[in-house]
């Protein structure tokens, strides 16, 4: 009822606004009738003027401009005022002609009254908007320029003048001025010395030198030496959210600008991605993520929350982390119901029960051991919760018919060389072996290589020994790795999860995100030494450790990778063995006897017989009676 009161409202403050238009020009007209009130058996002035009024009503309901706030108004608003203006004029014409042929109605006005009822209506809407962005402000005639002036830090864009238009909107919308303005560093030499919204285009970035030496106080053609360089000099360098991170707050006008930090030095062109089908996928379901405390884990909480989920069911084993993504996800999202679950996907007894009582429709397994050295270290610990912890949540998840489960892996499943990288792989193998059949559950597993920022990976190591004055420790000068962002990543994995939702097959299926080209980590250790602005820092060479590779592959020989969608593609794959629960039954049975050398070898023996190494083969497991 609010808003058909607010809609009515526009309408008639439209109206009225024509009717004073009308008005103003029919009594300024040289023809008009003796106090312009009509002459015997013409409409009177009031009547002409109620029947433009109303016309001019009708029409803006027509073209809705009751729905585009004036506080926005822009030049296709404009366009659209003009043309309900003319067709308020030619009905209104037509109208009059009919009824008595015009005869009290100056020739004049019929010009006139159209073009004042655009001028005002545009006019209003501009006021409005004026006010809206607080431009007024600064026109006061009593407010001394003193008291105009900003005590905000002073702020230089760099960037094409088109974002730097749309930010300074943006600021002059909030009431909140934490910078100010004092200049603009733009892409095209031929906009130097132009204004845009009264900031004054001081120079091209490619002259960024000169710039900074007269004036005290997009990324791309800014390198890591020369924002290290700012940074000694006391600049603070920040940058506006990315699409990625601007997707998750719709509606928000303006987000705070956030420090440079070494994703914007890396990361590829923005992905656009299909959020229509994500939200078909998310919306109104319930949703249950394991390993929810974790970087990607954490992420998909928030980007399933945003997508406004029927339930979140929020399932980590570390309480710490399981504490601090539910009080973020409460006190961003409050209308989203949420479930915080303290447990462990080892125990498939709770696993299932925890399924059966919450009945997830979507489920996202991300709880995983991942850090390398510390898997090869506890290869136990590895299997128990990246295999059999895998199958706890494949069988929970078909045992309350839950429509998908997705399963996290890692490019460290191609081709593994240490523990983590095979239990990945195996656990792939677990997904692929699921079928699905009629309305049951269907399973996919997603693909990608690091992530930027994740805990435990090389960029915050790398942070924290260049906050310690180094040095920098690289295993060897030639390592590359695939890259990408937290919410990339996030965003991908949903985005292959609707791609496999909105077909009708019901094989498992494994998907691979585009990753581009893999970066060396000697180049990224020295982009982040450079960044920092402490060029004293030296880069130290450790040596590979045990299970490491020089590089990642994202395809195994027995796979070949077929385009689907936008940045995703799906792996075919020969794999000669078909995983069955006796072959993790008999791996169980080996961790729980075995030393950490048999464990590793019957992990990469069942390995080796999924990529076609070794002759694969159904275990037969022996019974011992008598305990």
């Amino acid at each position: 009822m609010e808003r058909m009161a607010a809609r009515a409202q526009t309408i008639l403050l439209d109206m009225l606004l024509a009717a004073i238009a009308f008005a103003l020009a029919f009594f300024v007209a040289p023809t008009q009738p003796e106090l312009g009130f009509g002459q015997d058996g013409a409409l009177s002035f009031f009547q002409l003027c109620a029947m433009f009024a109303a016309l001019a009503g009708i029409f803006s309901l027509i073209f809705q401009r009751e729905l585009s706030p004036w506080r926005y108004v822009s030049i296709p608003d404009a366009l659209v005022l003009a043309r309900c203006a003319l067709l308020t004029a030619g009905v209104f014409l037509l109208a009059v002609f009919v009824l008595d042929r015009a005869e009290g109605l100056p020739r004049s006005t019929l010009v006139m009254a159209p073009l004042l009822q655009m001028f005002i209506c545009m006019g209003a809407r501009i006021a409005r908007r004026a006010q809206h962005e607080n431009a007024l402000e600064s026109f006061s005639p009593l407010q001394m320029a003193s008291d105009r002036a900003s005590p905000a830090s002073s702020l230089l864009l760099i960037g094409p003048s088109s974002l730097a238009d749309t930010y300074l909107r943006g600021v002059a919308r909030s009431h909140d001025h934490p910078y100010a303005p004092v200049g603009i560093i733009g892409t095209d030499r031929r906009e130097v010395g132009q204004q845009v919204r009264g900031v004054c285009i001081l120079e091209a970035i490619d002259r960024l030198d000169e710039a900074l030496a007269e004036e005290p106080g997009k990324l791309k053609g800014l390198t890591a030496d020369l924002l290290g360089r700012l940074k000694n000099d006391g600049i603070r360098l920040l940058r506006l959210p990315s699409i990625v991170e601007l997707s998750q707050h719709d509606g928000v006008t303006l987000l705070p600008m956030r420090d440079i930090n070494i994703e914007e030095l890396l990361a590829r062109e923005p992905i656009e991605l299909d959020r229509h089908a994500v939200g078909d996928l998310i919306q109104g379901r319930r949703v249950l993520i394991t390993g929810a405390g974790g970087s990607i884990g954490a992420e998909l909480c928030r980007q399933v929350a945003s997508f406004n989920c029927a339930r979140l069911i929020l399932l980590d084993f570390s309480e710490t982390a399981l504490f601090e993504i539910e009080r973020e996800i409460r006190e961003t999202f409050p209308s989203i119901a949420i479930k915080a679950v303290l447990s462990d996907v080892r125990s498939a007894t709770r696993t299932t029960a925890i399924f059966a009582r919450e009945r997830p429709e979507l489920v996202f397994h991300a709880a995983a051991l991942k850090h390398v050295s510390m898997v090869e270290r506890h290869p136990t610990e590895g299997i128990l919760t990246n295999v059999i912890g895998t199958w706890n949540v494949a069988e929970a998840s078909r045992a309350c018919d839950a429509r998908q489960m997705v399963l996290i892996s890692t490019d460290k499943a191609v081709d593994p060389t240490n523990v983590m990288g095979a239990t990945k792989r195996l656990a792939e193998a677990v997904i692929q072996a699921q079928q699905s059949t009629g309305e049951g559950c269907r399973f996919s597993a997603v693909r990608f290589g690091n992530v930027l920022g994740s805990s435990g990976s090389v960029v915050p190591i790398f942070k924290s020994q260049i906050e310690r004055g180094g040095p920098v420790t690289v295993t060897h000068p030639e390592m590359t790795r695939f890259f990408m962002t937290i919410p990339e990543a996030a965003q991908l994995v949903l985005h292959a999860t609707a791609t496999c939702h909105a077909d009708e097959r019901r094989d498992s299926r494994l998907f691979l995100l585009e990753m581009g080209e893999p970066v060396s980590i000697m180049d990224l250790a020295q982009q982040m030494i450079a960044l920092s602005g402490r060029r004293s820092i030296d880069v130290e060479i450790t040596g590979l450790r045990p299970g490491e590779k020089l590089t990642e592959a994202l395809l195994d020989e027995t796979e070949r990778a077929l385009p689907c969608a936008p940045k995703v593609m799906e792996v075919v794959s020969s794999s000669a063995l078909r995983v069955m629960p006796t072959h993790l039954e008999a791996l169980a049975a080996t961790v729980e006897s075995g030393s950490d050398e048999d464990i590793r070898n019957a992990l990469f023996d069942l390995v080796g017989q999924i990529r076609g190494e070794k002759p694969g083969a159904q275990p037969t497991l022996r019974v011992v009676s008598g305990g």
